[in-house]
């Protein structure tokens, strides 16, 4: 009974972490060739807006995962002629990305508002258990009883990173984002790989923003992403820039807020008194820890630890 219950959480918590893992995964790829951008929670209520309402407009679930990436990286090109072409502020144009998707999911509520998926489209998205897999005790069911959704999000963190750490592409993306000048002067097209890694960044919120729209709700609401994009940007610092260590982040992240949901109310004794636990407090238990670790990490001095060194600058080929 009790491995079952443990079972069933560690499911849910997964679940919640998803949406997570994969805005950490699009702002890893902007962030690593030197561009901050705060802009993942506009993104992602585009994408989340742009996939329900394919959804229930065409009845195909592959179709709305893939105009809901298609519209993340839409909204992530306007950041990238901005910040890239244009060189304008990073951080200013970022949160304007944000306002701007929140005002475009706004568009949307009342069209999308009341709004049901159809069962072809639920039963797409409902978990499916690998044989064999999830039989495993406790971890069968977290990562081997899921989404479709969540074991794409598991294999764009692996793809990630063998991209980021194997390949010829991922060192010339990781020497951009330490000095794009020196990669400019060794050959390598500086802007062109810029704007290649922030719009696929663009396309991963998308789809981390249609998660919730599409699976895990799964229905319209406004501001349906609650502020996911902000903690992203934070746990992109929580995991070192690590595709890997987003995974273990994210997850985390889900089972701090499973705790949230499954002890809210509860009492217990106390030196003779009733403690009744405050739900409000419970739900701050993952932005607490992520307080807590970002201020650990930034107390490091460790190579891997520090951000590229010209995340957030502008590179202008004619200082070089």
């Amino acid at each position: 009974m009790i491995f079952e219950s443990l079972s069933l959480f560690l499911q849910t918590s997964v679940q919640m972490g998803t949406h997570i893992l994969l805005a950490i995964l699009g702002g890893i790829l902007c962030e690593k060739v030197g561009n901050s951008n705060l802009g993942i929670e506009g993104m992602m209520l585009v994408g989340a807006a742009a996939g329900f309402a394919t959804a229930i407009t065409t009845d195909s679930a592959v179709l709305a995962i893939l105009v809901a990436g298609l519209a993340g990286m839409a909204a992530s090109a306007i950041y990238a002629f901005i910040a890239i072409t244009l060189k304008g502020n990073q951080t200013v144009t970022g949160i304007v990305l944000t306002t701007f998707g929140t005002g475009v999911a706004g568009l949307f509520n009342e069209f999308l508002s009341g709004k049901a998926l159809s069962d072809n489209v639920r039963s797409f998205f409902a978990p499916k258990a690998i044989p064999l897999l999830s039989k495993i005790p406790v971890i069968g069911p977290m990562l081997f009883d899921q989404s479709i959704y969540v074991y794409l999000s598991l294999i764009c963190a692996i793809l990630i990173y063998v991209y980021m750490n194997k390949t010829r592409a991922g060192l010339a993306m990781r020497a951009i984002g330490e000095n794009p000048a020196a990669a400019d002067a060794s050959g390598l097209p500086v802007t062109a790989i810029k704007y290649a890694n922030v719009l696929s960044g663009g396309f991963l919120c998308g789809l981390g923003g249609a998660y919730l729209s599409l699976v895990f709700v799964p229905s319209w609401q406004d501001n349906i992403t609650a502020g996911a994009g902000w903690i992203a940007v934070a746990f992109i610092i929580f995991c070192t820039w690590n595709p890997l260590k987003a995974i273990v982040a994210s997850y985390l992240f889900g089972v701090l807020q499973g705790l949230g949901f499954k002890f809210q109310g509860a009492s217990f004794p106390f030196l003779g008194l009733q403690i009744t636990l405050n739900s409000i407090i419970l739900d701050m238990l993952p932005y607490i820890a992520t307080i807590i670790v970002l201020v650990f990490i930034s107390l490091q001095k460790k190579k891997e630890y520090q951000a590229p060194a010209a995340l957030g600058s502008a590179y202008f080929r004619e200082e070089r």
